[in-house]
């Protein structure tokens, strides 16, 4: 089952933070970071990871710089400094969020009382 954009709001920036983490990435790598990462799951429209990445570099989490490669130009992102901090908090918060929705979900067996 695939997951929509809608599905991901409140996750997708981190999510593509997370795409950088091994070095920079021009845009269409990153969607496909998403996808492959995801096995699949996360196969997002480009109207919908490019003003994503936009909304993030004006934010000052990733940069952008311009090349030029095979005769076309595209735009390849990196973490800043601030990119890397917030996806530490990110990570952080998810485990702490897992978790809890993970002891609910998944409840071990009730103690037992005499």
């Amino acid at each position: 089952m695939k997951a929509d954009a809608q599905a991901l709001k409140g996750h997708l920036d981190v999510l593509l933070l997370a795409t950088l983490t091994d070095g920079p990435r021009h845009g269409y790598a990153i969607k496909e970071a998403l996808r492959d990462g995801s096995g699949g799951r996360f196969d997002l429209p480009t109207g919908t990871v490019y003003p994503a990445l936009h909304r993030l570099e004006r934010a000052g989490l990733i940069a952008g710089s311009w090349s030029v490669v095979d005769g076309r130009r595209r735009r390849t992102y990196e973490l800043t400094d601030d990119g890397h901090q917030k996806l530490a908090g990110d990570r952080a918060n998810w485990r702490k969020f897992a978790t809890a929705v993970t002891s609910l979900l998944e409840p071990g067996p009730w103690p037992t009382t005499n």
